[in-house]
């Protein structure tokens, strides 16, 4: 095999991982537009993160805190995608269909609480200690 062959083949392949990420950007940027509450996740990781700043979270604390972040931006669009997909499938209700989309909704409810939960113990003795500051 010739050198120029496997350049081809590595140029090739950086096209395609390239495309592969601007295609994911892609379906990240129209579920921003059009859900809702993927919009509301982003309100709140904002929030956290400015809350973050100003608390000085330690190295830890800020991983707990972007893990849950991630996770629930990333289980958000996996939400999306499985409403979509089951919406291209069919028009009418069907049973199987609802089970899929509520599933789907519920494991987002699932890490949206566990994630509060980790907000709660990383901010509320930070917040404890400034109230008592005052």
């Amino acid at each position: 095999m010739s050198l120029g062959s496997d350049g081809n083949k590595k140029k090739v392949f950086s096209i395609r991982v390239f495309r592969s990420f601007v295609f994911a950007y892609e379906g990240i940027v129209s579920a921003i537009k059009k859900e809702r509450n993927l919009k509301i996740h982003l309100v709140f990781a904002v929030v956290v993160i400015i809350a973050g700043i100003i608390f000085s979270l330690s190295a830890l604390e800020w991983v707990a805190v972007i893990v849950a972040i991630g996770g629930m931006l990333a289980l958000e669009l996996l939400n999306t995608a499985i409403e979509r997909a089951v919406d291209l499938v069919t028009d009418e209700f069907h049973p199987l269909a609802k089970q899929a989309k509520d599933a789907a909704a519920g494991a987002v409810l699932i890490y949206a609480v566990m994630s509060a939960i980790i907000g709660l113990i990383v901010f509320l003795p930070k917040i404890f200690s400034f109230i008592q500051r005052l």
